[in-house]
């Protein structure tokens, strides 16, 4: 039976919760977070995840499943060779291609890690492996040993480990960690455990796995029944050291625990949980700007952490109370999270210094390339506009790096008109490298719609739109408008992202943007093996 406060299990009164264990955050959004539908990463889109990842502290980043395709493969190495401060892990089955391939990606690493799984459930066992349970040992203890033949340190999962019996999982557990394995990860792989199970399970293990000692014991919750943030932190009030998690919850399905939340909870309720991480929270909502960004998924308005609403007061008892004491309603500061309080304002007068200060500020590092396009940009919107508040420059900064591809195609000019009783018009002129070309279309449902036949006209790449999105990154009537669109291309997706005060305009570069990126893949072939683990 589940202790009634388990955070307090087996602990006296006098308990002195001054001494903190340290949670370990296992990032795994570039490869759990990067197999939702539509949320594929080029490899710069990769990197500046992986950066952002390390900067904000996160102690392990899995970085990909290398044997999945040359491009995954190419990614993690890549990563492993640049990004420092984190230790860089890829995935892999137990078997010799994919740990062989794991390791010749993260080898380049400091610090690495590769990490190894196997299905241990009866359902899985049954029906996707046809194996018994001797040969799921055999074939995890051999996978294990292979990996800690390449790297000390090596992670071992039982896939659907929440519907393995207790019985086996204690068995192949114990069978891993004496194979080598220093971090052994529980995952309820479909989202099917409940806070009280999970809490349940997690206890089991330690009191009845000999060596459970000799290995950090993680976590790995999906989200299908919306309990994957308290389910991660039963098992950190059950004695888990790890929290394996992902930006804004992106993953398989209804996606993992997210990563902010896992976070500040054990932060804020540093007296329930007497533990902590290395995150730097103040990072966490231009990092999940930048994942919503480039990979299409918006953050819903009322998401906990990071959402537009987390700290925004509207009714008028609240704003009384927070006028009077922000504690009244607030449990958290929006400068603790990376919110601004106040939404400051530059100027067309503002320099290249001043903008690099606003973006470093809004937790963005730009290269001297980024910051000059970003800075071009700025000048063009600054005269447009009267004044430039905060989320303009995010917009600016998100479309350079998320919308970062070879501009094969650019925009040069275009003229359109429309109305109720005319056929919408559009004249548009692009350029590729030094020619440009020129095409008036009088077509389509409207100015939109014409825009899109005049761009598939001159690049002669032709797409279905399959999602179109327009939002203000700013309020007032000559806000930034942001479109975000996915088009369809020979079977295959691809995103685009434009920013500017005409939506036309916005649509024609995410247009672009999405052609840019058909242009510029080299189309490596995939595998189609998805883990869940």
């Amino acid at each position: 039976m589940s202790h009634p406060n388990p955070a307090r299990a087996g602990k006296s009164e006098e308990t002195d919760h001054s001494e903190s264990r340290m949670i370990r955050i296992f990032d795994t959004t570039l490869r759990d977070g990067e197999q939702s539908p539509g949320a594929s990463m080029n490899l710069a889109e990769k990197l500046e995840v992986a950066q952002v990842l390390a900067d904000m502290g996160v102690d392990i980043i899995e970085a990909g499943f290398p044997i999945a395709s040359p491009g995954d493969f190419e990614a993690v190495k890549q990563i492993a060779q640049t990004v420092r401060g984190s230790t860089i892990c890829g995935l892999a089955r137990c078997n010799d291609k994919d740990i062989d391939a794991a390791w010749e990606a993260v080898k380049y690493a400091p610090s690495s890690r590769i990490h190894v799984f196997l299905a241990t459930s009866a359902i899985h066992r049954q029906f996707k492996l046809r194996m018994s349970p001797d040969e799921i040992v055999e074939r995890a203890v051999a996978g294990v040993k292979r990996a800690v033949s390449y790297c000390d340190d090596v992670e071992f999962s039982p896939e659907d480990a929440c519907r393995t019996e207790y019985d086996f999982l204690c068995r192949v557990v114990e069978a891993a960690i004496d194979a080598g394995a220093r971090t052994v990860n529980i995952p309820d792989t479909v989202g099917y455990a409940t806070p009280g199970e999970i809490y349940d399970r997690f206890r089991m293990l330690q009191d009845r796995v000999p060596n459970i000692d000799k290995a950090v014991v993680s976590t790995h919750c999906h989200d299908d029944l919306g309990m994957a943030v308290a389910n991660s932190l039963a098992a950190v009030a059950a004695g888990a050291g790890q929290i394996e998690c992902t930006i804004n919850g992106i993953g398989e399905r209804a996606g993992n625990a997210a990563l902010e939340e896992v976070v500040m909870a054990i932060q804020t309720r540093s007296d329930f949980y007497a533990c902590e991480t290395r995150i730097d929270s103040k990072r966490l909502v231009p990092a999940s700007r930048l994942v919503s960004k480039t990979t299409g998924i918006q953050v819903q308005r009322n998401k906990a952490i990071v959402g537009r609403n987390a700290f925004a007061h509207e009714s008028g008892i609240h704003q009384d109370g927070m006028l009077k004491e922000r504690s009244t309603y607030e449990i958290m500061s929006p400068e603790e999270v990376g919110f601004s309080k106040t939404d400051l304002v530059l100027g067309k007068h503002s320099g290249r210094a001043a903008l690099a200060d606003r973006a470093k500020n809004l937790g963005f590092t730009l290269t001297g390339e980024q910051l000059q396009i970003v800075f071009e940009q700025f000048k063009v919107l600054a005269d447009k506009k009267k004044e430039i508040y905060d989320g303009d420059i995010i917009a600016l900064v998100q479309q350079q790096i998320s919308g970062s591809v070879d501009e094969e195609w650019t925009l040069v000019d275009y003229v359109v008109t429309s109305g109720k009783s005319r056929d919408p018009y559009v004249e548009l002129t692009l350029r590729c490298g030094d020619t440009e070309a020129t095409e008036c279309i009088e077509l389509g449902d409207g100015p939109i719609d014409a825009a899109f036949w005049a761009v598939e006209k001159i690049t002669g790449i032709e797409v279905v739109c399959k999602d179109f999105r327009v939002r203000s990154a700013t309020l007032g009537r000559d806000a930034i408008g942001e479109v975000n669109l996915e088009v369809e291309h020979k079977g295959r997706t691809y995103r685009g992202v434009g920013v500017s005060t005409d939506s036309v305009e916005s649509t024609i570069l995410a247009m672009l943007n999405a052609i840019n990126r058909i242009i510029s893949e080299k189309s490596p072939t995939q595998n189609d093996t998805h883990p869940n683990a």
